[in-house]
């Protein structure tokens, strides 16, 4: 018989013969709030007080376990009782307690779980410390309780890369006891009594031996990889301690350290980003629409983009077909998809049963009428409006009611674009950034006619593929084009004033960025933002400042790497080119006609002025409504054009840059 007794709103205990049960219910994730922290302490001193009880389960309802604190905690000070506390009423109990873990258990879920005596899990579940993701460390006793079940060098992988581990594997590192296979609840009480009343304190455990040497030179390339994230550095100092102090004196440091963290400039630009990412999800439930199932999909050019967008789409378990005129071309880029899927098993991002499915879902074709069927279509053609107009009205023609019209467009008007159909509710824009298979950020365009059933499958797709989402209303360029237009003039204003692209891209670079924005246009192509500015042309304000250089080169067929040159020389050189005496000569000649003399800028100015400009076009972007809100303009710089996410993105930037 169970009996069954509240102890706060968000926890109740249970009681099956001589094993409790505390169940923390806090939807939808079951985050460790002050209440849920408190509810589990008062349930273990009602559990400590009852003789017939032997031990304790900890488990969570719903859909997951603790899945992580609730980090709009951490901006001010943190309220009693804090995780460490819990962690310290859970070993001061004389019963032992077993954590239950489905779902996902991570950062302090997890912390609480290596407090606890035992750890089951179910076969789905991950654990994982991913704190260092968000510019802090582990804060509860995961830098020392993890060593001394996993070791130092297993260790050093889950805490300073935050990567999720699944059950199977973190019970062959000794950090789960017992995998469930069947019930978690029956399961964890089962192996609870195994345990016949003993407590099995990690405090009392020394970390075993292990290769310092290696340790160390993993130590320096996961720092490397950490892209100037401290956070990387300090969960390594934290680890360490493990080794070099008392087990209480080492969670005092590590305590010490992940509290000066929580509230320094780097964790508060990693949370601005972090809540950044669940905007676009919050705004279109908002509107009320219930997603389509999105089975089948056909993107319809075979160019790169076209090749990148099919590969995701295959990758997250859809059946996929690429379509071109040219049977030939469709059958290239199915080889190239092919080769995409494969490298991704070989890079560890796709496992071998997942790209089998992905390679027999996919296939090409050479006629838009082929794809009839199809529940998604994704326009990947040539960016010009007549063409894309006849690929919606044909598309119209053939495609099922209730299937979804997408385009890859990166400037034109949606609106435009959807009135070629009869349906313009079931058009979006779904605006990839390439290679469309590695880049996170997808901009979803929302037209005047958009449904919200439209947008909610959109969402829901977007999810699949792991992309970061902004939503976007109808504009020339929409957000991310838009703005970083802006940042490319003033580059070129630079130049004309004295700077070389050399310059501008050496400071970008030492600020930051991925990459300098001469080094992307020639990746990208200058050929591409050649033919925006041709197309605005007619309607550029003739008083309003603009630079030919970009032009200039864009007619001698300099289109940047795909033609060996551009910004840069090519020929002969690897990786990022080299300076071209040919580009500073026609940089000079422009100042000279202009009658403008250079002068050296500082890169410190250089960083300034193209920041300024994102900011300006910015207002102007949230003033009409295109953009939702700056948090969107971040999330779409830090995930689509290289900006550095311990700086927030570039309005975050501009509005703390005192205090970075």
């Amino acid at each position: 018989m169970t009996s069954v007794t509240e102890i706060s709103r968000l926890v109740w205990l249970e009681v099956e013969g001589s094993i409790a049960i505390v169940v923390i219910d806090n939807p939808p994730v079951n985050a460790s709030t002050a209440a849920v922290r408190a509810g589990i302490v008062d349930a273990i001193d009602a559990v400590e007080n009852e003789p017939g009880i032997d031990a304790v389960v900890l488990i969570g309802a719903g859909r997951t376990f603790i899945s992580g604190s609730d980090i709009r905690e951490f901006d001010g000070p943190l309220a009693e009782p804090q995780m460490p506390a819990v962690i310290s009423a859970i070993e001061a109990c004389s019963k032992p307690v077993v954590a239950a873990l489905h779902g996902r258990a991570l950062g302090g879920g997890f912390e609480l779980a290596l407090g606890c005596d035992a750890r089951v899990a179910t076969q789905d579940s991950l654990v994982g410390l991913p704190e260092v993701t968000l510019g802090i460390i582990p804060g509860a006793g995961g830098t020392q309780r993890v060593p001394r079940l996993a070791g130092m060098l297993p260790a050093l992988e889950i805490v300073a890369t935050g990567k999720l581990v699944p059950a199977p594997q973190a019970q062959e590192l000794g950090l789960v006891d017992h995998v469930a296979t069947e019930d978690l609840g029956a399961e964890a009480i089962a192996y609870a009594k195994t345990l016949g009343g003993k407590k099995r304190s990690l405090k009392d455990v020394t970390v075993g031996e292990f290769d310092e040497k290696a340790f160390e030179e993993r130590a320096r390339q996961l720092i490397a990889r950490g892209k100037g994230r401290s956070s990387t550095g300090h969960s390594i100092a934290a680890l360490k301690l493990a080794k070099t102090l008392p087990f209480d004196a080492a969670l005092t440091e590590e305590r010490r350290i992940f509290n000066e963290l929580r509230v320094g400039p780097e964790a508060l630009a990693l949370r601005h980003l972090f809540f950044a990412e669940r905007r676009a999800g919050k705004l279109i439930k908002s509107l009320g629409g219930e997603a389509r199932e999105i089975r089948k999909v056909g993107v319809i050019g075979a160019g790169t983009m076209g090749q990148g967008i099919a590969t995701a789409f295959a990758q997250a378990g859809h059946e996929v077909a690429i379509c071109d005129m040219s049977p030939e071309q469709a059958a290239a880029a199915k080889v190239a998809i092919e080769a995409n899927i494969n490298r991704a098993v070989e890079r560890g991002r796709l496992d071998r049963g997942n790209a089998q499915k992905a390679l027999g879902g996919l296939e090409a074709v050479s006629s838009i009428s082929a794809l009839s069927e199809r529940d998604l279509f994704v326009e990947a053609v040539f960016e010009d409006m007549d063409v894309k107009k006849s690929v919606f009205r044909e598309l119209d023609q053939i495609a099922r009611p209730g299937a979804l019209l997408a385009s890859n467009t990166s400037y034109l008007d949606l609106d435009e674009i959807a009135a070629a159909t009869k349906r313009p509710e079931d058009v979006v824009g779904l605006h990839f950034f390439s290679p469309a298979h590695i880049m996170k950020l997808l901009e979803i365009v929302r037209g005047t006619a958009t449904s919200p059933d439209a947008l909610a499958t959109t969402l829901a797709l977007g999810r699949k593929l792991k992309k970061s989402m902004v939503v976007a209303r109808v504009g020339d360029g929409f957000i991310g084009n838009r703005v970083y237009a802006a940042y490319r003039r003033e580059a070129e204003f630079l130049i004309e004033e004295g700077a070389y692209p050399e310059d501008v891209d050496a400071a970008l670079e030492d600020f930051g960025m991925a990459m300098g924005v001469f080094r992307v246009s020639d990746m990208s192509g200058l050929d591409i933002a050649w033919a925006m500015r041709k197309r605005l042309a007619a309607s550029r304000d003739p008083t309003e400042r603009y630079v030919e250089i970009a032009d200039r080169l864009c007619e001698l067929g300099r289109f940047g790497r795909k033609t060996g040159a551009g910004w840069y020389d090519y020929s002969g050189f690897e990786g990022s080119g080299a300076s071209d005496p040919v580009v500073r000569n026609l940089i000079d000649d422009h100042r000279m006609s202009k009658g403008i003399t250079p002068r050296k800028i500082a890169p410190e100015e250089i960083v300034e002025r193209m920041m300024s400009a994102i900011g300006r076009e910015s207002d102007k972007l949230l003033s009409e409504g295109i953009a939702e809100g700056p948090e969107d303009i971040d999330l779409a710089f830090v995930r689509g054009y290289g900006f550095p996410e311990i700086k927030g993105g570039p309005l975050f930037w501009l509005k703390n840059r005192s205090t970075q």
